[in-house]
């Protein structure tokens, strides 16, 4: 198949939302329509042992969230589908952010009656800023919540997004009688089962037709008539450019956890969702359809498969075709290198792929050669933007819980640190190592993690300290910095790259030091790596 074909019929996207609005739920009911899944996991239950596909990390079994964005693909209807599914939380908001600099599109999961939350309308601006296309999906309509109509307007005011609904619900909670599909004209009637096979729809051409009566029933088909009426009077005709120029947004409501009105967002959305887009380099506009390979690495994760210390570098790939065993340049090392057994995914299930295209995502095997943000080419120079990095809002002392395990704690921190889920900062004072984190989540994650698939254990201490900042000064050796790194010796550190840090405690002290010493500049984000968000 030629590349162009390959191009058009692939789909990448993400899934985001507040946490528990049912993003993970809704992930697996897509992977039963590709039949990538037999049975979808209970994400929350207990009775039932078996967890959600998505989250496969054990940590995450065992809290009901996910903690790190996992990557899955399938098949369905001849369309080849990645889904990332990200962290909801906002302790591990980091790997969202860079996992949408991966996706070509974005659903957005809103929760019927708690509406728009917190966390969703920071992911939604990433988005914006970023002009990622985006679908509504109004998920647990089987619950009492929002009225449709009021929901759709908080969508709008609060996301200040412009909506269209292409699917409208019939009655809400123990009233939910079926969706009204506005994209096909038809209706699925709403059962309480969840089997992918057993909501048929029924066509319904001319809604004056008295079968739709006979249907839902007089009264339900009436109210539907109306709202409809309403729908066409308020709101814009769906328009695919204007979705794709992120102008306007679809929404469809459903029920996830019964598999409800999740095969008409998944009909619709391989037919107006945008195939992989061109992205900017810092030195230029990268095509898909281009012959030659360029991708990037958005995601490390160490120790997929604990029995084997694995770690694994996420490659989003740009543009050309990636081929097993082909040198390709690392260009922030200026090295080839060869690939044996590049990997696609389904969650933890990996299996070795010879050819993969623009928007697939393939885990190649790292021995320490990528940090996030590298970029892979077949020799060109590039160098792909944005993607963030955080300066740590909380911090701790990282001490050795168990003196018989010094090497193994050693090796989990340098790799964890790597996978981006945290930076490690060095006391020049005194050697003690600090941990910085985004979200404070990611203390009990990093020492559940160094416990369970290193052996070793850490204890943490409290240290106060504001912000991590980088510095930079057009001369090392002047007289005002060496009297700052004098002055400020207890709060200096290094980071992984070498590269001095100062630990401010306060916001105060911060700025008494910036006005001291006005020809060192303080970055919030660490130069080697890319723009922050």
């Amino acid at each position: 198949m030629s590349l162009q074909k390959e191009i058009n019929r692939r789909r990448t996207f993400g899934i985001v939302s507040h946490p528990d609005a049912g993003k993970t739920t809704l992930t697996e009911k897509l992977l039963l329509y590709g039949g990538a899944i037999q049975e979808a996991g209970a994400v929350k239950s207990n009775k039932i042992k078996k967890g959600a596909a998505s989250d496969f990390m054990e940590i995450e079994r065992q809290r009901g969230i996910s903690v790190a964005t996992s990557v899955l693909a399938f098949e369905y209807n001849d369309t080849k589908i990645n889904i990332l599914d990200t962290p909801g939380h906002k302790d591990f908001a980091e790997d969202t952010f860079r996992t949408l600099t991966a996706v070509d599109s974005v659903i957005v999961v809103v929760d019927v009656a708690k509406g728009v939350e917190e966390q969703t309308e920071k992911l939604v601006e990433v988005c914006r800023m970023r002009n990622i296309p985006m679908i509504v999906f109004i998920n647990k309509m089987d619950r009492e919540g929002k009225d449709a109509f009021d929901l759709l307007d908080e969508i709008e005011q609060k996301l200040q997004l412009t909506v269209t609904p292409l699917s409208f619900p019939i009655g809400m909670g123990y009233d939910l009688k079926g969706i009204y599909n506005l994209f096909e004209k038809n209706i699925r009637l709403f059962t309480g089962e969840s089997s992918k096979d057993i909501n048929k729809t029924t066509s319904i051409d001319d809604l004056n037709d008295t079968a739709l009566d006979n249907l839902i029933g007089a009264e339900s088909a009436q109210t539907l008539r109306e709202e409809l009426e309403m729908v066409e009077g308020i709101y814009p005709e769906f328009n695919e450019k204007d979705y794709l120029d992120v102008k306007l947004q679809p929404v469809f409501y459903g029920s996830a956890l019964h598999n409800f009105g999740v095969k008409e967002l998944l009909d619709a959305f391989i037919k107006i969702a945008p195939t992989p887009r061109p992205k900017n380099a810092e030195e230029r506009l990268v095509n898909p359809k281009e012959k030659d390979f360029s991708g990037f690495v958005f995601k490390i994760h160490a120790n997929m498969d604990p029995k084997h210390r694995d770690r694994l570098a996420f490659v989003k790939i740009v543009s050309g075709t990636f081929e097993r065993n082909k040198p390709y340049k690392h260009v922030r090392l200026d090295k080839n290198l060869k690939f044996s057994s590049p990997n696609a995914f389904f969650a933890e299930k990996k299996e070795i792929v010879d050819v993969s295209y623009p928007g697939d995502i393939v885990g190649l095997h790292d021995t320490g050669n990528f940090k996030i943000g590298d970029t892979l080419t077949s020799g060109e120079i590039l160098h792909y933007k944005g993607i963030p990095s955080f300066s740590p809002e909380h911090f701790r002392y990282i001490n050795n819980a168990d003196p018989m395990k010094a090497k193994q704690l050693a090796k989990g921190i340098d790799q964890l640190m790597d996978e981006g889920v945290a930076q490690l900062f060095t006391l020049e004072l005194n050697g003690r190592k600090v941990i910085g984190t985004v979200g404070a989540l990611q203390f009990e994650v990093i020492q559940y993690r160094l416990e369970h698939e290193y052996g070793a254990k850490c204890s943490y201490e409290n240290l106060n300290v504001h912000k991590a900042c980088w510095m930079d000064t057009k001369d090392w050796k002047s007289e005002e910095f060496l009297d700052f790194k004098r002055v400020k010796s207890k709060f200096l550190a290094k980071d992984k790259q070498g590269q001095l840090v100062f630990l401010a405690d306060s916001a105060f002290s911060l700025q008494m030091t910036q006005q001291k010493y006005p020809s060192i500049k303080f970055h919030f984000v660490s130069e080697f790596e890319s723009i922050a968000v």
